[in-house]
């Protein structure tokens, strides 16, 4: 199990790989962002896209399942996430692309009122299969201690 104690500021981690299909990128779109640029080769071709984009929210979404998939969440102390800052969608990402993450610990803090549980904030960057970054966010997240020994 990792605590806050196991975790090291400066630390940066690659990893995930997750391909983007044109199906799920029409049934995401479908359900939560159903612009006609994310539904329709017609429509896209006539926008900056030029062709089928993935909303930026599913984006979101793949990166938060390669997070779990990496972290595996059964093994870390995760007390869930506090927010969200400064997400950026810095490129399209098109059916076919191959996208990955990079993370960098930017600090720590234990509760001064919740000794048993301290935050920390993440800078995430997802890659292209170009080594491009596509997005860029920041996030607070709590995680508990390591657990006194019982005398």
């Amino acid at each position: 199990m990792q605590y806050f104690e196991d975790m090291v500021v400066g630390t940066v981690a690659r990893f995930g790989r997750h391909e983007v299909t044109r199906e799920d990128v029409i049934d995401f779109a479908s359900k939560y962002d159903p612009q006609p640029f994310h539904l329709s080769d017609e429509a896209a071709a006539k926008t900056h896209f030029g062709r089928i984009a993935a909303s930026g929210w599913h984006t979101t979404g793949m990166a938060m399942r390669m997070i779990v998939d990496n972290f595996n969440v059964s093994k870390m102390a995760s007390l869930g996430g506090i927010g969200v800052d400064e997400l950026r969608w810095l490129k399209p990402v098109y059916p076919g692309d191959v996208l990955s993450l990079e993370t960098e610990l930017l600090e720590k803090k234990q509760s001064r009122s919740r000794p048993e549980m301290g935050t920390f904030k993440t800078k995430t960057t997802v890659l292209n299969q170009k080594d491009e970054p596509v997005m860029v966010y920041t996030t607070i997240a709590m995680v508990a201690t390591r657990p006194l020994p019982e005398s």
